[in-house]
Parts: C-alpha cells; structure tokens; sequence
C-alpha cells in the first residue's frame, strides 16, 4: 500500500515540472487601453499578461534593444502594467520572467499616435452619405498636405480599416478612393480618414471629421415643408419642417450637394404623429438647393425611405435656378408680362421723341420765316420817298454843315489868280442827332 502513495506523489511532481517546462513556451498577450490609436495628447496603458508564475515583466519598443519598461508581476501575478504619460509611436511587445525562465515575445502590438501632422483631411461620400439598403458607396479622403497613403477607419464593435496609396488630383490634392459596402442597417456606418507617410507609418495626421452613412430604404417616407414657400426672398428666416404619421423618434435632413446631415428634435403634436423643425436661418443664395428628410428609430440604424425632394428658391437669383413644370410655367407667364410691359414703355417712350421732333422742328420753321420777313422786305414794301418816310415819322434832327474846301486835300490845285472865285460847291449836311 505504501508504493502507491509514492506513486502519486512522483506524478504530480512530474507534471508540475511538465507545466513549468511549457510555460517557458507560452508567449504573453500584449494591448492598450484605450486602444491602439492614441492621440498625441492623451496617455496610454499598455498591459502584458503571462502566467501566474511570472514575476517580472518587460516592455520593449521594436527600435530598441533594451527594455523600454520594466514592472513587477501584479496580484495574481499573471500580468503587469505600463502606464505612459507620453507615447512613442511604434511597434512594442513585451516578455516575463518566470522561475523556470523568460517566456517568448508576445506578439507585435502597433501603437499609433495621431496628431503627428496638424493639417488633417476631408472626407466625403460620393456621390451622397445617403445610401439605400444594400448599396455601395465611395468615401474620398483628400488633402493638400502630400500625404504618400490614407487610412480608413470604422468606428464601433466591427472595426475595420483600410490603407491606400494617395494618388494626385487635378485640384492640386492628393486623396485615396475607399469602396464601401454592401450597407445594411444592422450597424452604424461611421467613419474617419488618417494621412501619413510611409517612412513613418505609425505616425498618423489628426483624424477628418467624421462621416456618418445613412441607410435609408425602411419604412413610409415623411412629408417635407415649409411655410415661406418654395420662392423665399433673400434676408428672410427659413424654416423646413418634416413630419409623418409614423411615430418616428428622429428625423435627419439631406441637402444636395452637401455631406451634412442635421439631426432635430421630435415632436409629437398628436398621437401617431411626429414632427419636426430644421431652422436654416436667414435666407441667402446657398440656402438654395433641393432638400429631403428622413424618419428612424433610435433602436435601429436604419432609416425611411426619402421624403420627395424640395426645392427652395432665392428670389434674388430666381433666373439661375431650374424649376419644376408649374414653377416654369408661371415664370414664363410672368417673363412673357414683363416682355409686353417694356415694349409698350419703349414704344411710348419713341413716340414721344418723335412727337418732341416734329413740335421743334415745326417751331424752328416759324422762327426762321418770321426772321426772313424782318430782314428781306418785298420790293413792293420798300419806302422810295424819303421826305414822305420822314413825314409819316416826324423827327427833331440836328444837322451840320461840312466845308467841303475843308475837306479838300492840300495837293489840290490852286486858283488861277486871286480875284477868280471859287466854283460854287454844293453844301452837304450830316445828321448829328435824331430827337
């Protein structure tokens, strides 16, 4: 009876030796919290987890050859913590030591820190962030700093991400063209993009904004309007409302040509009935564009299916703007009023100039014949008498009589002798004064 307890105690001295021999072979497990993307003003916890005969733990980054950190085995012992204030980008793994001796290498954990770069991209849905139920769609990432590739991120439990080469864009941008899909509704299609350079791949730029798809293609559609109308003058507020007899619990509105998609809060006016309110403030000449709006449930990602498009028009750039089949219509029959309007002012307007000619000409006419009857009388009217024109128009006149010996020049011949008289020469008066 006394060999078999020898036995036993012989084989569980055996295969306690067999663990420890194995666990030389066990490599630790190695992650960060908050996770592996980490921006650059925020710290990071890096765990490595072994067995609980471990006893001390050591952290290395790949650029280097001796322990980045080294921290004891905490309770129960079987992993340790490294917490850092400040992140070096790179690729870290972590081994522990143990009675029977160092473990493996864990795997590679990539530790990236965003922010390296301040310009960060753009990101946009082409052709639109609204997609049908089961669609594809395009996200661009762009940017004009000369990123050499663009990463893609999905926020949420199913992440994913995807690495392109940038390519160049006429604009002068360099962007990278991500295909996304199918689309279903069972999850959230959230997104950012990351530039960096491929010398540096854990180095990321600051993230774009993120991008939300919305699913549509569920069920009825609401209803979308407004109060001001359809033709909004420019300077006004401008209200669009979207309601629907569904009990929807939000709705989003879509513009053409944008990638936003504003959400509201709901309203219930009347059982059944949800509604609610997008103020797009005071109107101007990019307000306009077609609109659509959306209802869903905050229970599901999934949402309506498209209200009918909206169009908002400027008053202000009303020739600019393609209208529906009605609009065009009282357009051209408000166009082809104002046509006739202006021909008949122009029409009014050359009359009258013409009347003002032909009125100055006809005065210009009488003045001129009036002028020539003062200056050039007829050979009937002219007075040949003169005594009888100075007794139709008796006058005082004051008359002086001219020497004409005085008058004569001093080359004239002398009289022959001094006793000869001159030659009687008649006297000539001239008229001093008329009275």
């Amino acid at each position: 009876m006394s060999i078999l307890p020898a036995l036993l105690c012989l084989g569980l001295s055996l295969g306690q030796k067999t663990h420890l021999q194995a666990g030389n072979v066990l490599k630790p497990t190695i992650w960060a919290e908050p996770g592996s993307i980490v921006s650059s003003r925020k710290s990071v916890t890096i765990w490595c987890q072994g067995t609980r005969e471990a006893q001390e733990y050591h952290l290395y980054n790949e650029d280097m050859n001796t322990p980045f950190d080294t921290q004891k085995a905490l309770e129960p012992r079987d992993k340790a913590k490294f917490f850092r204030e400040q992140i070096i980008a790179g690729r870290y793994h972590c081994k522990y030591l143990s009675p029977t001796g160092w473990s493996e290498h864990s795997d590679p954990l990539e530790l990236v820190v965003t922010g390296i770069y301040y310009s960060k991209p753009s990101l946009s849905a082409l052709p639109s962030p609204v997609v049908t139920s089961g669609g594809t769609v395009t996200l661009q990432c762009g940017s004009w700093k000369k990123f050499d590739r663009f990463i893609l991120t999905k926020e949420g439990e199913n992440r994913l991400s995807q690495t392109l080469d940038s390519q160049q864009h006429p604009s002068g941008q360099v962007q990278a063209l991500f295909p996304v899909g199918p689309v279903i509704p069972s999850d959230r299609w959230t997104f950012r993009c990351y530039g960096y350079f491929r010398k540096y791949p854990q180095e990321w730029s600051h993230p774009s904004d993120p991008l939300e798809l919305l699913v549509s293609g569920g069920s009825g559609k609401p209803s979308l309007l407004t109060q001001q109308g359809r033709i909004v003058a420019s300077g006004q507020n401008l209200t669009l409302q979207c309601r629907s007899d569904i009990s929807y619990d939000r709705f989003v509105l879509s513009k053409e040509g944008t990638q936003d998609l504003p959400q509201s809060t709901v309203l219930q006016p009347q059982a059944g009935l949800s509604q609610a309110n997008f103020p797009l403030g005071t109107v101007n000449s990019t307000h306009r564009s077609q609109y659509r709006c959306y209802g869903g449930h905050s229970l599901s990602s999934e949402w309506s299916g498209p209200s009918d498009p909206l169009d908002i028009l400027v008053a202000e750039d009303s020739e600019d703007w393609p209208l529906h089949n009605s609009e065009k219509g009282q357009q051209s029959g408000l166009q082809w009023y104002w046509n006739i309007l202006i021909g008949v002012w122009v029409a009014l307007i050359l009359l009258l100039s013409l009347l003002l000619c032909l009125l100055r000409h006809q005065h210009e006419n009488k003045g001129r014949t009036s002028d020539a009857a003062m200056k050039d009388p007829q050979p009937g009217e002219v007075e040949l008498d003169p005594q009888a024109a100075a007794s139709a128009a008796p006058q005082d006149v004051t008359y002086t009589q001219l020497n004409h010996l005085a008058l004569r020049q001093e080359t004239s011949i002398p009289p022959s002798s001094p006793s000869e008289k001159p030659p009687d020469e008649p006297s000539v008066y001239a008229a001093l004064a008329v009275h």
